[in-house]
Parts: structure tokens; C-alpha cells; sequence
């Protein structure tokens, strides 16, 4: 088994091999997982970490392994104000990755519904998620509970 230590958010070089993992499954810290070439991996990073899709684990052997964003369920979202459409998505706290033409985000009926009430044009669809990071362009942007004050 192969182990790793370190992480750093763009490859180097050529890897010697690569891990699709979902948006979620992008945020750890120390677990076992199978590369593509079905070796095993024990990533075992000093905090919790948010892996970039193009990312690389540097294994104790300084072998770089490729962190690439696995194919998963979406809404594209698209319509005339999409402006207007991504500040409700960014309202909620809900990771959205920003194209040109439409947005991503994670499949939710309820976000699906609000979006469809604001004139957006929603469909499934399953591929990579690659959305913002958070405040000044890194970390995470999570769920968030409105049911306290912002004062």
C-alpha cells in the first residue's frame, strides 16, 4: 500500500497514477482509497483538506498521484438572468460551480423547485464538479443554517 503525506494543488510532472473522487469525497483527511490502477492508497494529510481536481497526493516515495473530479448527479442550471440566478444559489451557501453559458450544482429537489420559481431552466445531468472555492478564491463553501441572526 502506497502512503501519502503531502498535497499540493497542481501536478508537477507526469503521475504515476490517478484517483476520481467526487466533490465530497475530495475533502478529507487520512482514509484508504483505490487508484485508478486498483493499488491502494492510505492518504494520511497533517488537517482536512479540500483536493482541487488537477491536484496531486505526493506519496512518501515522491510519486505524484493525480486527483481528478469524478463524473456525479447535477443540476445545470441556464437562463436569461443568470446573474440573478447564481446570487440565489450563492444565497443558500450551496457550492455552484460558474461557467459562461450555465451553472452546476449538486442535485437537490428543493434548490431545484426555488430555481424553477426564478425562471431558471433546470436539468439533471452527471459530470465532473469543479465549483468556486470560498472566500478569496480557496476553501470550501458549505451548507449553512439560516435559522440564527448574521448580527
Amino acid at each position: 500500500m502506497l502512503t501519502t503525506q503531502t498535497y499540493h494543488s497542481h501536478t508537477h510532472g507526469s503521475p504515476a497514477d490517478h484517483l476520481l473522487l467526487t466533490y465530497e469525497d475530495r475533502f478529507l483527511r487520512r482514509k484508504v482509497l483505490t487508484l485508478a490502477s486498483g493499488a491502494q492508497l492510505l492518504v494520511d494529510l497533517p488537517q482536512t483538506t479540500s483536493l482541487e481536481h488537477g491536484g496531486a497526493l505526493i506519496t512518501t516515495d515522491s510519486q505524484e498521484i493525480e486527483v481528478q473530479a469524478a463524473p456525479e448527479p447535477l443540476l445545470e442550471v441556464t437562463g436569461g438572468s443568470l446573474h440573478r440566478i447564481a446570487w440565489h444559489i450563492g444565497n443558500r451557501h450551496t457550492p455552484c460551480q460558474i461557467e459562461e453559458t450555465r451553472l452546476l450544482i449538486q442535485r437537490d429537489h428543493v434548490m431545484a423547485d426555488m430555481l424553477g420559481k426564478i425562471g431558471a431552466t433546470v436539468r439533471e445531468v452527471t459530470e465532473p464538479f469543479t465549483p468556486e472555492g470560498g472566500a478569496y478564491g480557496h476553501g470550501r463553501t458549505h451548507g449553512h443554517d439560516h435559522s440564527h441572526s448574521h448580527t
